[in-house]
Formats: C-alpha cells, structure tokens, sequence
C-alpha cells in the first residue's frame, strides 16, 4: 500500500462492508472508510500485549491525521494508552453533564434490563435482582461504578458473611457479573472483585432421607394440605426441582405427561417427564397449577409448616427430595441411565461424546421407573397401593 495522498483519500469510494487504508507514511495510521460514505482515520497499537485502536476525532487533515498518529504512538512509547485516556475522558465528562448516570443504582437497573431479564432464566434473575436490589444498593446506591474499590466489595461480603455465610457467596459472585458486565462495555477499567476469594468453602450435601423419614415428610405433607402439601408430594414422586414444580403451568401437562421447556430447566433443555399414577387431581384457578395466577413461592413457610408435623429428625431442606429421589430410585433396583434421564441430567452416563451420540429419549423406561417409585412411596405410607395423586 502506498503512502496515502489527498487525491487518494478523496477518491476512496463506500464498499458493501467498512474496510480501511493503511497509511505507509505513518505507521499505525489507517483510513476507514464505511459503507455510509463516512470515513474517519484511526490509530491501531500494541499495549499490554494487546491490539488497541484510537479514533481520531473530526476529521482532520491527512498531515493532521498523521501527526496526531505520531503523538499517540508517543504516549504508548511512554506507558500510557491513549484510548484507555480517551475513554475515561468520556466517561467523566458524561458523569459532568449527567451526574446520576454513572451512579451504581443507575448501572444496577441497566444491568437489570439489558441482561439479567434478557439473557438468564427466572429463577436466576429473582436471585440477581433479589441481591442487587437489597443488598448491594443500599450500600453503594449513589456512589459512581468507578468509585467502588476491592476494599469496598470485602467489606460487603463480609457483612453479609457474619450471619449468612453462603449468601455472602452468591453475593460476591453477582457482583463479579455485575463488573464484569461494566468492564466488557469500558464502562469501568478493572473489576474491584478481581482476587477477592469467596468468604466461605461450601461443600456438597449428602443427606438423603430414609423411607422412614421420606414416609414422615409425606404424611406431613398431608397434615400441611392444599397446594403447599401437593408441591412436596409431587417433589417426592418426580425428583424435580423445587422451582420447576412451582412454576409447574396447566399447559405443561397433556396426556399423563410433564413437558418443560429449555427455558424452565437448569440444563437448558426441555425435559419431557412421564407421571406417575400417584399426582391428586388440583382445581383449576388460574394458569399455574400450584399457585393460581401466580407460581407458589413461600416454600420457608411450608418448611416450618412440614417440620412442625414431622417431629425430631435429622436437619433438612426441601431439595435433599431430589436428592433422596435418586438414591431411592437405586436402592429398589432402577439402573443409574434412567434414573439420570428422570432427573435429566447432562453429566453422568450423558456426559461428553455419549450425549453427542445418545439420542434415546427412555420414555418408556422412565415411565417404568417412576411408577415404580410412585408405588414404593405408597407402600412406606399405606401398606398398600391406593391412588393419592393425578394431574389432569
């Protein structure tokens, strides 16, 4: 490419896609010229082992364009990134001429709107806007993003660390998202959780409960009644999550069938699930099956509700079900794929090349599987099989 000229640069005509000239005359200079006709000159670098590029401003001269050129590439020789000063700039003289919307509370509700409601599912997001909204804003509420150091998140963490330790967990890392998010837009230069660890090790529950114990939750499910019973029966009975039961919807059943969509699954899959012959017939109020016109969400009270006719057993909470679903499962003879496949599962017997390949959907085997289950439930509580759940 030969040194650009004015001739040259007059003459560089709009193409279908941007495309830009390389400036032999100057290193580092490039002409772009874009598919609108507009053309503007630019400055690419390296700095911090990075490929970086400064817009010119205006549109100057092709000697003013080159001098410019040559002043940036100055500042990199010296240490400094002419684009990253650049950018700040803007960001300050934003903050200037509208000082409220480079405020936390600010970027909090765009974080909201633009990715949190858009890009996670449901459950995720009453997480995320559960922490930001109660616990980070009251905090950090008008203070600039920019303004928010290490030392600030620490103190945060640990706060809420003293009486809810796993918590402060899920604290730290949304708040990682939080930044992360800023940082990828240039909003801010750096994440202030960068390094700061998580206050707690949590580690893996294992508790299962006995068919004593599982024949104690049932029967308390049934002292407890209405929808909050009926949820931790079906709990019982599917081995599905505690979200995905009460967000459970009418048009989600047909033909003795639960049909979840990717969007209402953990894996991001849907997951079809036959039921078994045990679910009680709920009357119809609304789109959701357990809640009405609303998914069935105080599942703190129906704990207490179910520990208050339980008795003295050992601690537990609702989604150690699932987990004693699977055990269960095993311990009457049903093989580990199908039970995976009941809980739909992605690793395990599914993981890798396998769950490429494996294109099986065990309709039937999970359809003997649960109704095994389901009967083996009715025999730890009644001595007999007799129909105690059916949604229709």
């Amino acid at each position: 490419m030969p040194r650009l000229t004015a001739i040259s640069i007059e003459n560089a005509k709009p193409r279908t896609q941007r495309y830009a000239l390389r400036d032999d005359g100057c290193r580092g200079l490039y002409l772009n010229v874009l598919p609108s006709g507009r053309k503007s000159w630019s400055v690419r670098y390296r700095f911090d082992g990075r490929t970086r590029n400064l817009t010119l401003d205006g549109f100057p001269t092709l000697a003013l364009a080159r001098k410019a050129a040559t002043n940036a590439l100055a500042e990199v020789a010296q240490g400094h990134d002419p684009a990253a000063a650049k950018q700040a700039q803007k960001r300050t003289d934003a903050t200037i001429r509208h000082p409220g919307t480079n405020t936390v509370e600010h970027w909090v509700g765009t974080f909201i709107e633009r990715h949190v409601r858009r890009a996670t599912r449901l459950n995720t997001q009453r997480q995320v806007e559960h922490v930001l909204e109660n616990i980070v804003l009251p905090e950090w509420r008008s203070r600039p993003v920019t303004e928010i150091k290490r030392k600030d998140v620490r103190e945060l963490v640990e706060s809420v660390a003293q009486t809810r330790p796993v918590m402060a967990n899920r604290v730290l890392a949304i708040v990682g998202k939080f930044f992360n998010w800023l940082l990828e837009r240039d909003i801010i230069e750096v994440s202030p959780t960068a390094g700061i660890k998580r206050p707690v090790k949590e580690q893996a529950r294992d508790r299962v409960l006995s068919d004593e114990e599982l024949r104690r939750v049932w029967l308390a499910a049934d002292a407890v009644g209405g929808a909050s019973g009926a949820v931790v029966k079906v709990l019982m009975l599917s081995g599905l999550r505690r979200n995905e039961v009460a967000n459970l919807r009418w048009d989600e059943i047909a033909d003795g069938t639960l049909k979840l969509s990717a969007e209402r699954m953990k894996g991001g899959k849907p997951h079809v699930l036959p039921m078994s012959t045990q679910v009680d017939a709920m009357p119809k109020i609304g789109s959701f099956v357990f809640g009405g016109r609303a998914p069935l969400w105080h599942f703190g009270r129906t704990k207490r509700a179910l520990d208050a006719h339980i008795g003295d057993i050992p601690a537990w909470v609702m989604h150690d079900l699932r987990r004693s679903v699977a055990s269960g499962m095993a311990r009457i003879g049903i093989l580990l794929p199908v039970i995976e496949r009941v809980l739909a599962h992605e690793s395990g017997s599914f993981a890798g090349i396998v769950g490429v390949y494996q294109r099986h959907s065990y309709a039937a085997e999970m359809a003997l599987a649960l109704r095994k289950w389901g009967d083996h439930i009715e025999r730890l509580v009644t001595g007999a099989a007799a129909k105690v759940v059916k949604l229709r």
